[in-house]
C-alpha cells in the first residue's frame, strides 16, 4: 500500500529577517502535518510558531527548505496561489460589509459567478451554523459568532490546508471551550487538513490528532497528545506540557524509580542512573500525614477554584503545587499532609 500524501511537508526549513548574519527565527526544523487531520503547533512567546504558520500560507518566504503541501513544491509560490485559507486571531472581518459579503468576499474576487458564490456563501454559514445572519454587520455579533463568520470565510473557498492562528484568545472560557469543539467537529466531518497555532496547552490536547512544540526555532518534541503528555523527552516539554515539576531521582535496575523517600513506577523503560520525574500537580493525592509510602509537608498555600482545590505543600522534596478535586474536605494553611505520587507512574526525562 502506498503511503497517503502528507497535507503540509517542511523539508529544513528556516526563517531569519534581514541580512544573512541576522539570527534565525525557525531553525532547519522539519514535520508532516497528515491529510485531513489537525496539527497544532505550540510553544510560548516567541519561539517561531505564529512564522511557521505564515510560512505555510505564503504570507512568508522561508530564508531556506522547501515547503510542500499535498506534495506540490509551494515554496516560492504567493499565498493565492497555494489554496490555503487562514483564520486570524483579530478575524480581520471587513467592517462595512454584511455577513453574507464578508464571507462571498474570496470568491466574488476569483471571478465565481454572483449565484455560485452567494449559494456557496450561505452553505458555509449553514455549516457553522449561521443561517438567517446573512445581512447583520460584524459589529452586530458576538465574538463567537464574528469567529464563526471567518470560520466560513475560509471555508467558502474549499482550501486544501486551513490555518488558524491563535483563534480563541479573544473570547472567554466558556466560548473558548464551545469554539474548540466546535472547530474539532467541523475539521473531522469535512476531513480537513489543518494547522493550527496555539500556546494553550490544554487547547492543543483538546482539539489535535499531532501536536508540535516548539522552543526558540527549533521541534523539541512532535507527537500525539498522549505522548507528550504521557511521554515528554526533555525537561522543556515537561514542563510546557500541563506544568509537571521536575525532580531529581535514580533510576533503579529493577526498573522503578527512586526520589527522595518515593519508590515509583516509570510510564516508560528507562536505563539505571540519575533522572528526572516529571510529576503533574493532578497526579498527587493528598492525605493527613502519617500515610505510608507518601511524602509528609506541610500546605502554605491555597485557593479553593470551586471544583478543586490549588494547594501548594512544602516537602523535603521542595515546594509542590498540587491540585486537588477533593472539595469534601477543608484544608487550611499549616495542615500537615501526606502526598502519594501517582499508581500509575511517572514521566521520565534524562537528568
Amino acid at each position: 500500500m502506498s503511503k497517503p500524501t502528507a497535507g503540509i511537508e517542511f523539508r529544513q526549513v528556516t526563517k531569519r529577517y534581514g541580512g544573512p548574519s541576522s539570527p534565525l527565527i525557525v531553525k532547519g526544523i522539519d514535520f508532516v502535518v497528515p491529510k485531513g487531520g489537525l496539527t497544532t503547533i505550540l510553544g510560548p512567546s516567541g519561539c517561531g510558531k505564529t512564522t511557521t504558520l505564515r510560512m505555510i500560507a505564503g504570507l512568508e518566504t522561508p530564508s531556506g527548505g522547501q515547503i510542500l503541501i499535498n506534495g506540490q513544491d509551494v515554496t516560492s509560490l504567493g499565498p493565492n496561489e497555494r489554496n490555503v485559507s487562514m483564520v486570524f486571531q483579530s478575524y480581520a472581518l471587513f467592517p462595512h460589509m454584511s455577513v453574507l459579503q464578508n464571507v462571498s468576499y474570496g470568491l466574488s474576487v476569483s471571478g465565481v459567478s454572483a449565484t455560485e458564490t452567494a449559494e456557496r456563501a450561505r452553505a458555509a454559514l449553514a455549516t457553522v451554523g449561521l443561517v438567517g445572519m446573512d445581512q447583520r454587520l460584524p459589529s452586530e455579533l458576538s465574538g463567537g459568532q464574528q469567529q464563526r463568520v471567518a470560520l466560513a470565510r475560509a471555508l467558502v473557498i474549499e482550501p486544501a490546508v486551513l490555518l488558524f492562528d491563535e483563534p480563541l484568545s479573544n473570547l472567554d472560557a466558556r466560548l473558548r471551550r464551545s469554539m474548540r469543539e466546535e472547530i474539532r467537529s467541523l475539521q473531522q466531518r469535512l476531513g480537513l487538513t489543518v494547522a493550527y497555532v496555539t500556546h494553550d496547552q490544554s487547547e492543543a490536547l483538546a482539539v489535535s490528532d499531532q501536536i508540535i512544540v516548539m522552543d526558540h526555532g527549533v521541534i523539541a518534541q512532535a507527537g500525539s497528545p498522549a505522548d507528550l503528555y504521557e511521554r515528554p523527552v526533555s525537561e522543556f516539554v515537561a514542563g510546557f506540557m500541563g506544568e509537571a515539576m521536575l525532580f531529581p531521582g535514580q533510576a533503579l535496575d529493577d526498573g522503578t524509580v527512586q526520589v527522595g523517600p518515593l519508590k515509583l513506577g516509570a510510564l516508560h523503560a528507562v536505563r539505571p542512573g540519575a533522572i528526572k520525574a516529571a510529576i503533574r500537580p493532578e497526579a498527587w493525592t493528598v492525605s493527613p500525614a502519617g500515610l505510608a509510602g507518601a511524602v509528609d509537608g506541610v500546605v502554605s498555600k491555597l485557593a479553593y477554584l470551586g471544583s478543586f482545590y490549588e494547594l501548594t505543600v512544602h516537602t523535603d522534596l521542595g515546594a509542590i503545587f498540587v491540585i486537588s478535586p477533593d472539595v469534601e474536605r477543608t484544608w487550611q494553611i499549616g495542615d500537615a499532609v501526606s502526598l502519594s505520587p501517582p499508581a500509575r507512574g511517572v514521566s521520565v526525562v534524562a537528568a
